[in-house]
């Protein structure tokens, strides 16, 4: 995402300027800006190293995936007060017996409590209560975006396997991967760049001056 927000970035740049850019993107650079909230909360004393015991890791039981009664799961992600007082509202729990929310040495017992409470219902029924309720209970949902399909990998091979779907970022059609990779390096490209739209002409050109096979 670095990288793409650079290119970008020099695109329009280039756009305005006339002068072409350097893009300096690695992804160390990417991962200790994800890390940013986790090294905060560490140097806060409330974020330790074992893995299932912080906020943001599956130790809080509000920020946790649960079992529903039909074997499906819900996702619940409320970590500020208001949210999680409407949660606790949507499973019927009287938030004045319940330990402080932020309180860890509660969470394991409190988790159980939430977990025993979700199994009492299916995920559409969760997923009726809480509709339009700031209690940031969501249902998940295995294919809502049609991210993974099952399909063939190759002409001559019968073993299925998942297609990766690439997400849509604008009002055009949704892009899908239809053809497996190619086995020999370089392999398709002449086809790829005539649907992209590259005149053949030109091709020809880069063939010839060794920019692919």
């Amino acid at each position: 995402m670095f990288l793409v927000f650079g290119v970008l970035a020099a695109v329009l740049s280039a756009r305005t300027t006339g002068e072409g850019q350097v893009v300096d993107a690695a992804m160390v650079d990417g991962s200790a800006s994800l890390m940013a909230l986790s090294h905060a909360l560490m140097n806060a004393g409330f974020w330790h190293e074992e893995r299932g015991s912080n906020l943001l890791d599956t130790g809080a039981p509000f920020y946790e995936v649960y079992e529903t009664k039909d074997d499906q799961y819900v996702a619940v992600g409320a970590i500020e007060a208001k949210f999680y007082e409407e949660l606790l509202h949507g499973l019927g729990i009287n938030g004045s017996e319940m330990p402080v929310q932020f309180e860890r040495e509660s969470w394991p017992a409190t988790k159980e409590i939430f977990a025993a409470k979700f199994r009492e219902k299916t995920r559409d029924e969760w997923t009726e209560i809480f509709e339009g309720v700031d209690a940031c209970v969501t249902p998940v949902l295995t294919r809502a975006r049609r991210l993974v399909t099952a399909t063939t990998r190759l002409a001559t091979c019968s073993r299925s396997t998942a297609t990766f779907n690439p997400s849509r970022r604008r009002d055009s059609p949704r892009r899908r991967v239809r053809s497996a990779i190619p086995g020999k390096a370089g392999s398709g490209t002449r086809e790829g760049l005539l649907r992209w739209g590259v005149d053949p002409t030109h091709l020809e050109a880069l063939r010839a001056e060794g920019a692919f096979g």
